[in-house]
């Protein structure tokens, strides 16, 4: 499924860039994607698509103005796994992700069967809570998301 997510926002700079279901099903079954997989993202966007437009509508002004702290229920703890849910407070804190897109990404993570959620694959959860709000990253974030824990950075200058 996840693949199929990171092609789609490879190739598409927005969501209604895509082309019509039928047609995109097709499109990636030429590819060489398996059918399974195709349903499970498509199934997986269409939900995003519900809970952005349920989220926008039940608190469209706690956007820019929450000031709280996010207390995770030990169901969302365990489903999430702390260096998840340190990344999603990392890029709160960061003004990278706001309370809505926060949560949002939350309610997706818990849907993904793996537990505790990798967090490569809440990297491309976060990319595509926000490539569904026509909403591009910035450059660090851009970096912060595709960094492959397994790459070994090169040192960063500080001038």
């Amino acid at each position: 499924m996840f693949e199929v997510l990171v092609y789609l926002y490879e190739t598409y700079y927005r969501p209604d860039a895509c082309p019509e279901p039928e047609a995109l099903v097709k499109k990636l079954s030429a590819i060489g994607f398996e059918e399974e997989e195709i349903a499970k993202a498509l199934g997986w966007l269409t939900d995003l698509a519900e809970t952005n437009h349920e989220f926008a509508d039940k608190y469209p002004q706690q956007t820019a103005f929450s000031f709280g702290i996010r207390i995770y229920a030990q169901q969302e703890i365990d489903v999430l796994g702390i260096p998840a849910i340190g990344f999603i407070q990392f890029l709160e804190s960061a003004k990278m992700l706001n309370p809505v897109q926060r949560e949002i990404v939350i309610e997706r993570a818990l849907t993904v069967s793996e537990t505790p959620v990798p967090l490569d694959k809440l990297k491309v959860i976060v990319l595509m809570v926000l490539w569904s709000q026509g909403k591009e990253p910035d450059g660090l974030m851009f970096d912060e998301l595709f960094l492959d824990e397994d790459d070994d950075p090169e040192p960063r200058q500080l001038h």
